[in-house]
């Protein structure tokens, strides 16, 4: 998972870019081109974001933080939209993306192939259970999408690890 922030002008995204490096990021390059648009950084400990340039219209009415870019089929995109009641806005070539029908951020998947898990995924989604809904009626309706329980080695905690059917693992926090 990394972020997309958005620019108004070229300028605006040499200014958030040169921001970020003040702040500690570096230049990361994962095969981008030049013509694509967007330049790739990694914050302090490694995680990578995009500076997206001005004319991508995909994020041009999503605020700063375009989107929460995830590696993840075709299928995981309908999971997601399904589990959190939130309208595809993208589904072509193997990608799809939702957003919230109250606008923001749009989360996005990119399609396969899919990396090898190597080890314990560092972010992950929680999930609040639905006002009047509790956390075993949210876990069985989840199941329900295509998400299986896995156990995450915290023993007893008042939370459920599960996993999309692509294998990225999220939580289902107790109602509040």
């Amino acid at each position: 998972m990394h972020f997309d922030l958005t620019s108004t002008s070229l300028n605006d995204q040499q200014e958030t870019v040169a921001r970020s490096l003040g702040l500690g990021a570096r230049h990361i390059d994962i095969g981008q081109r030049p013509e694509e648009g967007h330049v790739v950084l990694a914050d302090p400990e490694g995680n990578e974001f995009c500076v997206i340039g001005p004319d991508n219209d995909f994020l041009a009415d999503c605020g700063f933080i375009g989107a929460l870019a995830c590696e993840g089929s075709q299928d995981v995109g309908y999971f997601w939209s399904e589990a959190l009641g939130w309208p595809l806005v993208w589904d072509q070539d193997q990608e799809t993306a939702i957003r919230s029908p109250h606008g923001g951020p749009k989360i996005t998947w990119g399609g396969g192939p899919l990396t090898p898990k190597t080890g314990k995924y560092r972010l992950h989604f929680d999930l609040a259970p639905s006002i009047g809904d509790d956390q075993r009626t949210t876990v069985d309706r989840l199941i329900s999408l295509g998400a299986t329980r896995v156990d995450v080695g915290h023993g007893a905690v008042s939370w459920v690890g599960m996993a999309d059917p692509d294998g990225h693992e999220f939580c289902v926090t107790t109602p509040r």
